[in-house]
């Protein structure tokens, strides 16, 4: 019996040593606030704050449909990684960083659906201008930020401080960089050209943000472009071949792997150049793969890639002229069962599981969360 009070009390404490290591570690990651960059992987409404364009079916229902219950903008069912994020450290639901009478003390949002690592020019000296619809790229994101520093700080010092206290994500980008010329049927060796000049300008940008008092960034690479509905429905008459286990377009799969590639490496000789920065790279690719190749291990219907929401014709579910939110498309009875949503981006359950990929392992490196047991 004592041997048992022993044993009982030895696991009594060591569990509690543990709760309060974890809460210390928690304790001393407590964001001031979360400033986050992209595109429509992470747009929370930038282009809905002014009302909704006439073009912009994500804004329209059954987009939301999940946790909001309405469209907020967001290109999805329900929340993105980023509100899952948000919500696992504390913090509000970031705001557009467009919307109106929003109070930004706790972060903000600057992606917006479209946005581009390049600017605009690039693509229009090659050509490619009529590609680009949005003008909300990286960098006009961050003179977005230095816009709202007077909001957030009020000199240079507090400014430094403040966002050495925040998190900062930067990303996506790539995914319609690489669009501009695939789209444009330019073929998939101009979109590999383009890979030195996108992760050039995530580095910029992660270079501008340090150089501000970031300390904290999260740099995600991007999907598998290869295994979404949008390019295996709009690209299969390509010589391109299927995987065999996946049924994803490889060269499409392959431009996304070289990208991530130079990313991290990128991300490596940032590391050694600001050694007291803590810069994080969050992966896309790995989860998305896994959700084709395993999908019952994340609660997925195994099928091929296929959309929740669309017309429910063809093997993808995926119609360029009656996408998700336009006239006879309608969403699948449970999206929690699917991880594509519209045949672009993702459902809620499926960024969930990206989300808690990126802020405890295995999806990040290293996670957002540092292990307690370090």
């Amino acid at each position: 019996m004592a041997a048992k009070v022993y044993y009982f009390l030895v696991c009594f404490l060591t569990f509690s040593c543990f709760l309060l290591r974890r809460r210390s570690v928690f304790a001393a990651q407590q964001y001031a606030a979360i400033f986050n960059f992209g595109d429509s992987l992470v747009d929370a409404g930038n282009l809905c704050v002014d009302g909704i364009p006439a073009y912009l079916a994500t804004a329209r229902y059954p987009y939301g449909m999940n946790f909001f219950g309405y469209p907020t903008g967001r290109c999805s069912d329900g929340r993105l990684v980023i509100d899952f994020i948000a919500q696992e450290l504390g913090l509000p639901l970031l705001p557009p960083s467009k919307a109106k009478n929003a109070t930004f003390t706790r972060g903000a949002n600057f992606a917006i659906t479209g946005a581009t690592a390049l600017d605009t020019s690039f693509f229009e000296a090659r050509g490619l201008g009529k590609t680009i619809w949005n003008s909300g790229s990286l960098h006009t994101q961050l003179k977005w930020l230095d816009e709202m520093k007077p909001s957030l700080c009020s000199s240079p010092q507090e400014c430094r401080d403040f966002f050495g206290r925040s998190l900062f994500i930067v990303g996506e980008f790539g995914g319609n960089d690489y669009n501009s010329p695939l789209f444009a049927g330019r073929g998939m060796e101009e979109a590999h050209s383009i890979i030195p000049h996108v992760v050039e300008s995530i580095s910029s940008a992660v270079e501008k943000l340090i150089a501000e008092g970031a300390v904290e960034l999260v740099v995600p690479g991007v999907l598998p472009i290869g295994c979404f509905p949008v390019y295996l429905a709009l690209f299969h008459k390509t010589e391109d071949k299927y995987g065999p286990r996946s049924g994803c377009l490889r060269h499409f799969n392959t431009l996304s792997w070289v990208h991530n590639s130079m990313l991290q490496r990128a991300v490596e000789r940032l590391r050694s150049k600001h050694p007291a920065v803590r810069i994080i790279y969050a992966d896309y690719y790995t989860p998305a793969i896994q959700f084709v190749l395993q999908p019952q291990k994340f609660g997925f219907l195994q099928q091929l890639p296929r959309a929740c929401c669309g017309t429910g014709e063809g093997t993808y579910n995926f119609n360029l002229t009656a996408k998700c939110g336009d006239p006879g498309a309608v969403a699948c009875a449970d999206p929690t069962t699917h991880w594509s949503w519209d045949g672009i981006h993702l459902t809620e359950a499926a960024y969930g599981h990206i989300a808690k990929g990126w802020l405890y392992g295995p999806f990040a490196d290293p996670p957002i969360l540092r292990s307690p047991l370090l």
